[in-house]
């Protein structure tokens, strides 16, 4: 299947209705440069500079399937901390319909709090994780109650999706309730097993997700190639009564199985591995939305790939959207194409390098007639960190700062142009007089003009500097310019 495929599938979603039951957790997040081994005790030091607050579990999924434009409702149990009021905020932020999300006083709402080390501000790592939880199961009072609330409108939903995490909300009792009236009401259940042997709780679903290691538990085969993960999917199919079963495979892909067919697998594309959390969610919510929406299996497990694949570029649990995996189909189709964003998809791709521990490097200009200085400008000023920003004046901005008979090369050309060089990550257009805006919304690490400029001239170069960053300037090509190649073609 070629990308404009996909894309075409991505298009027909539309804005399914989602149930999501199970076990809702609270991801703390603790960053900071690992400095030095403690004089206490042979253990690191880490300087904290930032705390966030993100969902995850169950509300993880509801925040993706979001993300995906699905109408989510969430059905679990939480506490009556301040986690839980987290969670609940932060659920209502995005649009979650949180009205079957149950409170039960002694139950503490889960949190699991990681500490992320860079060393020397870069290259940050997962140095420790504390969970605060309990996974006894839900009361009876409770488990009533959210089986009520769930079976009195399951019928209105066009999927529902389990998220299981062994916290105590998914007990065999109302998992049984929940998916038996979901199949006579022809609603498709998706779920995310818990790592078991027996997986008999989730019997006559639509789908389940497990990744190999919970397959292999469930089963008690291996999966040492992509191939052996077509018997295992048999077997699942075979002992959960299900329509298909979905292996996921890290590295590999996914293996989509169906009873009595000989399965196939669908491979992923390598990538940048920073951080695997979420991405199992990621894939859930996108079939979920998926088969919602009526797109075939093997379509499914397609946009999936996709979905997952950008999840784990980036540091902690983050909602893939459509649009961003709309960029990535360009892109593979068109590859200099993706690299000429919008601001505000920009603005993502930067918080997400930077959460990555990249430098970003920003510079900005007319480039009208793209010719060897620029070229030899940029590639050197992409070696000033990771991730090189081109900002480009639009065609009513040049045609301010330049006079009515320029630009020569309309904007969008002009991008396209700067795109295809392989030193440039990204490019945007922007319509103000001056890249103040843009600077102060990108917040880079480095900020770069020719040497036409002073640094007083440099316009943004105070909030940089003001915001730890720097301001370089490189010398200009001798005898090159836009307006002397333009006068000479006039002569």
């Amino acid at each position: 299947m070629q990308p404009t495929d996909l894309i075409s599938v991505l298009d027909t979603l539309g804005h399914p209705r989602a149930l999501v039951l199970g076990d809702l957790i609270l991801d703390r997040y603790t960053w900071g440069n690992a400095e030095r081994i403690s004089q206490e005790a042979p253990v690191l030091l880490l300087r904290a500079d930032r705390r966030e607050n993100r969902l995850g579990g169950a509300a993880n999924v509801c925040q993706m399937l979001r993300g995906l434009e699905a109408e989510v409702t969430c059905a679990g149990v939480v506490g009556t901390d301040d986690a839980a009021r987290t969670v609940r905020d932060m659920l209502a932020e995005v649009g979650v319909r949180c009205d079957m999300l149950l409170t039960d006083a002694p139950r503490p709402t889960t949190v699991k709090e990681r500490f992320i080390g860079r060393a020397a501000n870069r290259h940050p790592h997962q140095i420790l994780r504390v969970d605060s939880e309990t996974r006894e199961p839900l009361c009876a009072e409770l488990e009533a109650e959210l089986a009520r609330r769930v079976l009195a409108e399951i019928d209105r939903y066009d999927v529902v999706v389990i998220s299981d995490y062994a916290k105590g909300v998914c007990t065999p009792a109302l998992l049984r309730q929940v998916i038996d009236a979901a199949k006579r009401a022809d609603v498709p259940v998706v779920v995310d097993p818990v790592r078991t042997d027996d997986y008999s709780r989730y019997r006559g679903a639509t789908t389940m997700t497990p990744n190999r290691n919970e397959a292999e538990c469930a089963t008690g085969l291996k999966i040492e190639r992509p191939e052996d993960a077509f018997e295992v999917g048999r077997r699942l199919c075979e002992e959960a009564d299900l329509a298909m079963a979905i292996v996921t495979l890290d590295r590999d892909g996914m293996a989509l199985v169906r009873p009595g067919s000989t399965g196939e697998v669908f491979p992923t594309k390598p990538r940048a591995i920073y951080d695997i959390t979420g991405a199992g969610d990621m894939v859930l919510a996108t079939i979920a939305v998926a088969l919602a929406a009526n797109v075939s299996p093997e379509d499914a497990v397609r946009l999936a790939n996709v979905a997952g694949g950008l999840e784990v570029e980036h540091v902690g649990a983050v909602a893939i959207r459509r649009d961003d995996m709309r960029e990535y189909l360009v892109a593979e189709q068109m590859p200099s194409a993706a690299k000429c964003i919008a601001a505000d998809a920009l603005v993502r791709q930067v918080d997400a390098a930077r959460a990555r521990g990249q430098r970003i490097v920003f510079t900005n200009g007319c480039f009208d007639l793209l010719h060897v200085g620029h070229v030899t400008y940029l590639q050197q000023a992409a070696t000033l960190g990771d991730i090189l920003i081109i900002g480009v004046n639009s065609d009513r901005s040049v045609r301010e700062l330049k006079g009515p008979k320029r630009p020569v090369i309309e904007e969008h050309d002009r991008a396209a142009l700067l795109a295809a060089l392989s030193c440039v990550d990204y490019v945007t257009i922007f319509d103000e007089a001056t890249p103040e805006l843009l600077v102060r919304r990108l917040k880079p690490d480095v900020l770069v003009k020719g040497g036409d400029y002073t640094m007083a001239d440099v316009v943004g170069g105070d909030f940089v500097r003001a915001q730890g960053g720097r301001v370089v300037i490189i010398p200009l090509v001798p005898g090159v310019s836009t307006t002397k190649i333009l006068n000479s073609a006039a002569a």
